[in-house]
């Protein structure tokens, strides 16, 4: 259960550090749909975080009836976010302890969504507790690798910097604990358009531009849900844009949305930014952050040619529960093996010539109009059963995702579960531009 106590705290410093006698600390990360999700403990207890440059305060929701967790020193509040929705209600919490390794903070402010429809676990495929950005960007020096999915924290007083080569450092405007960065972007035949964009680890896109005098929607564009915000769904066209440089990096054919406007209604003071830049540009990188300086240092990595990822089927999936699988098994002596998790974490032999697992239900959880999915006849809440052949319940619904998009003229064949019928369909997957 949710346990939220009362303890007050004084005099304890708001910041996360090191041990004097050690000069960084090491974490290892899942890269998940673009998104760093690390293990943070929050007072005593280990929840999973996303690692967001563009929150400020952690922010904690999905707590269930299975987690036990202190909360201290708490007031109600109402939060707003990105999305449509009214505010939502929250809780103010002060005095609380994070841990991440060796690095603590004894007196951490953070804020708690007691609305359970924010919930990223279903579409992620993990459990996912809450988001933590600007308070650790702020005490360290935070070296991002994404290709080996390592960070390292660094005591700014420790830190040197050192000449690598084909990287480049770029300055940093931190406004509002926010962190922004210059580029240019490349779009209906204008090159070098200026643009200040948010760096935001916590998206798992990879451009969203503002429209205004000089950035227009290119006219290749669809309709599309483009993520789910504190205040509700984000929807916007998505298209792809030439370009976009950070230096002297420049990333072709980028994949990029306009968000629907009304979604940043509660945020006010945009000022002149233009966007954001998140995790599948990001990936590309690996980045050192110095907020305390204001700068960040880029150097390309393995992912930087990287195709961008487009829902070709139009199908958006989630975890919804779990179901029994089973499967005709050759002779086992009575054993299963112990490594052997593709199958789920709960197995029953039968006879030794039957294994039933209990294995994540992935549902659709959304259908694009207009796509080939929808004009084949799938519909949210059809469960997936099998893809090309392939038993989806030996997958991660990531690689499910991949299964489904893979490329364009690929004829799709699913079957799926509906009102306990199994049910075949085939489409092919189009090029969405043309």
């Amino acid at each position: 259960m949710l346990l939220i106590a009362f303890f007050f705290s004084k005099g304890l410093s708001q910041t996360f550090s090191l041990p004097a006698s050690k000069k960084s600390q090491k974490v290892k990360f899942q890269l998940i749909n673009n998104l760093i999700i690390m293990p943070i403990e929050v007072n005593g207890t280990e929840l999973s975080f996303i690692l967001d440059s563009g929150v400020q305060k952690p922010i904690l929701f999905n707590l269930s009836d299975r987690d036990s967790i202190q909360i201290n020193n708490v007031s109600e509040i109402s939060i707003r976010g990105l999305g449509k929705g009214e505010p939502i209600k929250g809780l103010s919490s002060i005095g609380n302890t994070f841990r991440l390794g060796d690095i603590k903070n004894r007196n951490q402010h953070l804020y708690v969504v007691l609305d359970k429809d924010l919930n990223l676990s279903p579409s992620i495929g993990i459990p996912i507790h809450g988001i933590i950005g600007y308070d650790l960007f702020r005490d360290f020096i935070v070296d991002i690798n994404y290709s080996k999915k390592v960070i390292r924290f660094y005591s700014p007083e420790n830190y040197t910097y050192k000449e690598r080569r084909k990287s480049e450092t770029l300055p940093l405007n931190i406004i509002r604990k926010k962190a922004y960065v210059g580029a240019s972007i490349y779009l209906n035949g204008k090159e070098n358009l200026p643009v200040k964009m948010l760096v935001d680890t916590g998206s798992s896109d990879a451009i969203w531009l503002f429209e205004d005098e000089d950035i227009d929607v290119p006219q290749d564009n669809y309709e599309d849900f483009l993520g789910k915000g504190l205040g509700g769904n984000i929807f916007g066209r998505r298209t792809k844009i030439n370009s976009i440089t950070l230096g002297t990096f420049s990333v072709k054919d980028a994949k990029a949305a306009f968000p629907d406007m009304e979604t940043f209604n509660s945020i006010k003071r945009l000022g002149n930014r233009n966007g954001s830049v998140g995790g599948e540009i990001l990936k590309r990188f690996n980045i050192v952050f110095d907020y305390r300086n204001k700068k960040m240092t880029i150097r390309k990595n393995g992912n930087f040619k990287t195709s961008f990822q487009y829902n070709l089927s139009g199908i958006d999936l989630q975890h919804d529960g779990v179901r029994y699988v089973s499967e005709r098994i050759a002779n086992t002596n009575g054993l299963v093996k112990k490594n052997d998790k593709s199958f789920g974490n709960v197995q029953i032999l039968l006879e030794n010539t039957t294994r039933l697992s209990l294995v994540p239900e992935i549902v659709v959880s959304g259908i694009r109009m207009g796509s080939p999915a929808e004009a084949a006849g799938l519909q949210q809440g059809d469960v997936i059963l099998a893809v090309n052949g392939k038993s989806i319940h030996k997958y991660k619904i990531q690689e499910v995702l991949q299964m489904l998009n893979d490329k364009e003229g690929k004829r799709i064949k699913v079957l799926i579960e509906r009102y306990n019928q199994d049910v075949l369909f085939s489409f092919v997957l189009k090029n969405l531009f043309k």
